[in-house]
This record gives structure tokens, sequence and C-alpha cells, in this order.
């Protein structure tokens, strides 16, 4: 299939061309068809798919006709739960529009002046891409008008849910008209996805596409370190950017308290480091990676979030301080290294309490992990002698307030008591608990931007408090049930290597 078998616009074909384009990618070449016969759609998409060109190429293609509606406010309108995601769309949107003049496009996000953005509101955008908490700043203040939109595109919309942004997207939902085309694209169809889908599209045409998964390339070499505690992570860490033969690395970790705390051990070591995470000012952050693509930063130590879409062919390492929580937020750290035809480097650090996780991942994406130790920095404990205490009571906590002693729905292994807290909500990146105590102890809930307060974990083995915080800051803890009991015997079979 062509490009100009689905009937785009000659000037969106000459667009495509002049990009390098031959081929639709299967979102494309299934959603686009869909999307201009005005249907409702919902795409089942990973990030690499090229989902973004499935909604930004028919939504162009609506723009070429002229509006049926009345006043100044958007006709396209586009939701994404970060900056950076809100940024790329952004470009790509002015990049798909390059040989359509007149067409306006407008980036909503937090982070950025409010003057500025109303100086951009009040030239009447044809696109506005926004993050919720931003937008519904302007939508209060009467800065933005919605009559006449006629496409709202939410993207990642699980990871918007998750992000605690479920009221703020139904406020802009209902604010739009009835008469829209809704497009939903989101990794996952958790329950509220669903219900979302269920309340505001009307007979949406579902597509579902798997992405191309790096993490089974072989021009990335995955290793993984265990490690005992967070003092034995530093170590590690330390004795591998020792290594002078390591270009550039991104180092990430779980929480924006933990990327400041190693930035500056890093720094006072004589490394040339620099955090990313979603505390910063956008142009502190823009300047940050701007940094990273010169090549004066060798160590970049971010979060998830803030790292989200980065592409320098420099970074010859990932490392994974702190082990990220699904397959796919894997996928996407290790994909930042062996970019543009060369190769990489992926570790990761795993403890007793993330090793069920790093089994997940490798279930889930169909590949074995090898093992590696540093020599003279090798873990005190085994995997292979770990076992599970108990399995009563709760585990992961639920999604907002739960009742002392337990998980909402129990779930992920724990005994007698919460496991891992749940994430509380937050405005734009949140923040998050900080690690704790030996082997690998985490606070166990996320706070709300606004009033919540952090969760905290206790005990030695991984206990974790339960609780979680709520939009009005209550916190209940349930239990700290043993996660699960170390039987130290043999350390494990691992291959000893100096990097």
């Amino acid at each position: 299939m062509s490009f100009e078998s689905l009937n785009l616009h000659p000037l969106l074909l000459k667009t495509i061309t002049r990009c390098g384009y031959t081929t639709p990618t299967p979102i494309q070449a299934q959603a686009i068809p869909v999307v201009l016969a005005g249907n409702d759609l919902v795409g089942s998409a990973e990030t690499g798919t090229g989902k973004t060109a499935a909604f930004i190429l028919p939504a162009l293609q609506k723009l070429t006709a002229p509006s049926m509606y009345n006043g100044r406010g958007p006709r396209v309108l586009i939701l994404t739960p970060t900056r950076e995601l809100a940024q790329q769309v952004a470009q790509a949107a002015v990049t798909y529009s390059a040989m359509m003049p007149g067409i306006k496009t407008c980036c909503i996000v937090g982070g950025m002046p409010y003057p500025l953005q109303k100086k951009q509101l009040s030239k009447s955008p044809d696109f506005v891409i926004a993050t919720p908490g931003r937008l519904i700043d302007h939508l209060t203040e009467g800065r933005i008008d919605f009559s006449r939109v006629e496409m709202l595109v939410i993207d990642e919309a699980d990871r918007m849910l998750d992000m605690g942004f479920i009221d703020e997207v139904n406020h802009i939902i209902e604010a739009t008209p009835e008469t829209r085309q809704t497009l939903l694209f989101s990794a996952t169809m958790a329950k509220e996805v669903v219900q979302l889908t269920q309340r505001f599209m009307k007979n949406p045409v579902e597509i579902h596409v798997k992405a191309e998964r790096p993490a089974s390339q072989d021009h990335i070499e995955q290793r993984l370190l265990l490690a005992d505690d967070m003092a034995h992570k530093n170590k590690m860490l330390s004795r591998i950017l020792e290594d002078e033969t390591i270009n550039q690395t991104i180092v990430f970790t779980a929480t924006k308290r933990t990327v400041e705390t190693l930035v500056n051990n890093l720094i006072d070591q004589g490394h040339v480091a620099a955090p990313l995470h979603g505390d910063m000012r956008q142009n502190a952050r823009n300047r940050i990676i701007e940094k990273v693509r010169r090549g004066s930063i060798r160590v970049l130590v971010a979060t998830d979030v803030a790292a989200r879409g980065i592409d320098v062919p420099g970074i010859s390492h990932v490392i994974n301080f702190d082990m990220p929580n699904s397959s796919d937020n894997y996928v996407h750290r290790i994909g930042r290294t062996g970019r543009a035809g060369l190769t990489g480097k992926a570790l990761s650090f795993a403890s007793c309490q993330d090793y069920p996780i790093v089994r997940r991942i490798e279930k889930e994406l169909g590949i074995t992990i090898e093992r590696h130790s540093i020599e003279g920095l090798e873990a005190r404990f085994n995997p292979k002698q770990m076992s599970f205490d108990g399995y009563n009571g709760g585990g992961r906590g639920g999604y907002g307030r739960r009742s002392s002693g337990g998980s909402r729905f129990g779930g992920y292994r724990g005994g007698n008591g919460g496991g891992r807290g749940g994430y509380g909500r937050r405005r734009e990146d949140g923040d998050s608990g900080r690690s704790g105590s030996r082997y690998g102890d985490r606070d166990g809930a996320r706070a709300d931007s606004r009033e919540g307060d952090n969760g905290r974990s206790s005990g030695r083995y991984a206990d974790r408090d339960g609780g979680r915080d709520d939009r009005r800051g209550d916190r209940r803890d349930g239990g700290n049930g043993k996660f699960w009991e170390q039987k130290r015997r043999n350390r494990p079979n691992v291959q000893s290597v100096t990097y």
C-alpha cells in the first residue's frame, strides 16, 4: 500500500514525499481511511508505530475545507499527557503542514509563560495541542473557545489517566461539541480507558497494532546486574562511569529526588552530569536536552516522563538505576541508545525487590536479559533461592482510597497487608516517593501535586506501605506485610565483567 492509495490531499502527499516516507505503517494504513470517512476511532497502538501521523494527516486534510462554524477557537484539539509529547506532536503538525499556508498551530503546556500562550490563542489557531492541566486553566479563564472543534484526539490515554487527569479530560470533552469526531489512542485498554470510550464516543472503529519491539534487536546489548541495596547501586554506577570509552549515558531513576541525589554525587566525583525531571521549568529542560545533543553533558540522570522522546545518536549506554515498572517503559528506556544505526548497551540494576519485575519484563518481551556482575562488586543475594512469603491480603494498592490492611482488589503478590502503594493524582508530572532502607525499600505513594502527602516505607527486605494519596491528601496505610523472604545460600551464576 502507498500513501497515494489513502486518498490524501496532493499537498500532504508532496510533504510526505519530502519527508522521505514511501509506505504507511500498519496503524497509518488502517487508521487514516477510517478517520477520513468521519468515524470515531479507538487505536490500541504503542510508541513507535507511527500513530502521530495517523491522526495528524487526516486532521490536516479536514482543515483543507472551510469550517462550518463561526468563531475563533481551534478546529482540531489534541490532548497529550506530557509536555514533551505535546511538543513532539506540535512539531509533527508544523512539519506535515509545511506545504499548506495559513495553518496555525499552538502548543499549550505547563511550565511555559501564560502571556505567550494567551497571545497564541488570540490568533485563532487551527491546531491546539495541549496537556490537560494547563488547558483547563485557559478554559476556566475563558481564553479558549471549543465551539468550533471538529476533531478531538486523546493521545496515550492510558498514561493520561494513570497520571490522574480523568477529571480534567472529562471536563474538556464535555466542553466540546457533541458533533465532534473523537480519536483515542492508547497502548493498553485499561478499564478507565474503556469507560471513556463508552461514554464519549459514537460507535468507534477499533484498531489494534503492536510495535516492533526494539528489545529483540541485537544492536542493543542488554545486561542485568544484581544489587543488594542503594549503596551497592551507587558503587556499581561509579565503577561503570570510570570507563572512558563510554561516550554519553542516560541514567534512569524512579523518582525526582533520586535524580537530584545522583547528579550531586556524580558531580562531586568529577563527572559532567545534569538532571532532567518534571519539576524543572520547560526552558531549563530544553537547555539540558540541547547540551546533551551537543555532547557537552556526558551523564544525563532522568525520570521516564522527562526523557520521553529524546533522540541523541551519541548516547552509547542506558543505565536503569531503578527498574522500570513495565515492559513498555523498559523498551522506551533502552531505545535511547543504539540509534542512527549504532550499537548500544543497556545495563539494569535489580535488587531482590525488583526481581519479579525483571521476570515479568522478560516474559512479556520474550527475552532473557544476560546476568552479569562487576568484579569485586558481586551481589550477596541469589534470586534462585528467593521464596515468596504469604499471599494473604493486600497486594499492589488500587486506585483511589483503600482501607487498612490490604489492597482494593488484591493483585500484586504480598503477604498480610498492603504491597506496593499505588500512584496518587498529579497535575503535570507530580512527585514520587523516595527510596529508603536496605534491599530496595521504596515509598509506596506518589504525592498529589496539590495537597497529597507521601507514603513512606519501612522495614527490611522490601516491606512497603500499601497507602496511597487521593486528591484531598488523605492516606491510609495497608500494613507492612513481608514481601518475600531471602535465603542466602550460594551466589547467582553470573558472568563477572569489566566495563
